[in-house]
């Protein structure tokens, strides 16, 4: 079994969008996460899919999921305090119904821009390797600095990797992880950075750079932009097949 938890229990304070979490800003009549939704839903290998929401909004979520006809979601439930506290709280839903063998996507509600291929892949790896995280190389130079002004050290860029998601993982794995968070108080960032504290090696493969998380107001007009973009090329096809 393949399950999916998609997590969107922030508020998105960096999006600046005070009224409305950043997942349900709308890009041409449907809000992010319902796009973001829509790949899981879609995809012929996912079995199920739990959504984790900001509490305050899980009515709007279940009218969404009903308005756009969004399948195989088991579950809505209350985001936690921090992304890996909304992400335990998925995982715990979707523990009550798989098998530690079985496989479970993790992604952040805000990846609109998902394909079908990297998903695939996903659950091909989480299944082979035990944990399957995609990645797209460092564009960038990276420098460290432990108090933002000075720095001293830098990576070598080569070996630099953006992490993005979804991240899959068997149930026994990333169920284990969790519980060991729990003990020594952990509260990561994502959980392939859990397990590596953990001190476990964690299998990578090749992302997609369109797969943006939308975060910021830059990121949100980005989406916009390749929206009008796909559509553009779309009426370009129309004109030419028809001569129009």
């Amino acid at each position: 079994m393949v399950s999916a938890v998609i997590f969107a229990g922030g508020i998105g304070q960096r999006m600046k969008s005070i009224d409305i979490p950043k997942q349900f800003l709308e890009i041409e009549g449907k809000p992010i996460i319902v796009r973001t939704m829509e790949h899981f839903s879609n995809h012929p290998m996912v079995d199920n899919m739990v959504v984790v929401c900001v509490e305050n909004w899980l009515d709007e979520l279940k009218r969404d999921i009903e308005r756009f006809n969004i399948q195989k979601v088991i579950a809505t439930v209350p985001g936690g305090a921090s992304g890996h506290q909304s992400i335990h709280n998925g995982l715990v839903e979707v523990d009550k119904i798989a098998q530690p063998e079985d496989i479970v996507l993790i992604c952040d509600g805000v990846r609109p821009m998902l394909s079908e291929e990297l998903i695939t892949q996903c659950i091909e790896d989480a299944r082979k390797y035990g944990s399957a995280v995609p990645v797209t190389p460092s564009i960038d130079s990276v420098l460290y600095s432990e108090d933002g002004s000075n720095c001293s050290k830098n990576y070598t860029r080569k070996k630099m990797f953006i992490t993005q998601a979804p991240q899959g993982y068997t149930m026994e794995k990333i169920m284990w992880a969790h519980g060991e968070a729990e003990k020594r108080g952990m509260d990561p960032v994502s959980s392939g950075e859990l397990l590596i504290e953990l001190g476990e090696t964690i299998h990578i493969f090749q992302g997609i750079r369109e797969n943006i998380k939308v975060t910021t107001p830059e990121d949100l007009e980005s989406l916009r932009a390749i929206h009008y973009y796909e559509h553009y090329k779309q009426f370009a096809k129309e004109v030419l097949k028809y001569g129009l």
